[in-house]
């Protein structure tokens, strides 16, 4: 059986979506996937990068995923660690797997994400 990664789902505080699309879309540069017509009421918001999708969910007593987190790969990584500085989130580098480059942030709500690419020799 063949499988592959459809999306990954964050959540957040209601109202935050504004937030979320100006994030994802805005300085990540995700592009916004209209949510089904049954599942707009419950708010949040999905966004898509190449084949997967990361949706919003709304969750009420919501605390940020410190710990767990999605990892993307990107084509570069150094140029999306400036556009995440200049948007005025946190960049932290983390040189701990060989090969790989990649640096944690959190989007606006405290979730923590991954971006990553391979290392050129």
């Amino acid at each position: 059986m063949e499988m592959s990664l459809h999306h990954v789902q964050v959540s957040g505080p209601a109202g935050c979506e504004e937030a979320m699309r100006g994030f994802y879309v805005g300085v990540l540069g995700m592009v916004e996937v209209t949510k089904p017509e049954r599942l707009r009421a419950r708010g949040g918001a999905w966004f898509r990068a190449g084949a997967a999708e990361l949706h919003v969910g709304i969750e009420d007593g919501f605390v940020p995923a410190r710990k767990a987190h999605p990892g993307i790969a990107v084509t570069d990584v150094d140029a999306l660690a400036r556009a995440v500085e200049a948007a005025g989130a946190p960049v932290a580098w983390d040189d701990a797997i060989p090969g790989l480059r990649r640096f944690h942030t959190n989007d606006p709500v405290g979730n923590r994400l991954e971006f990553q690419q391979a290392a050129t020799a």
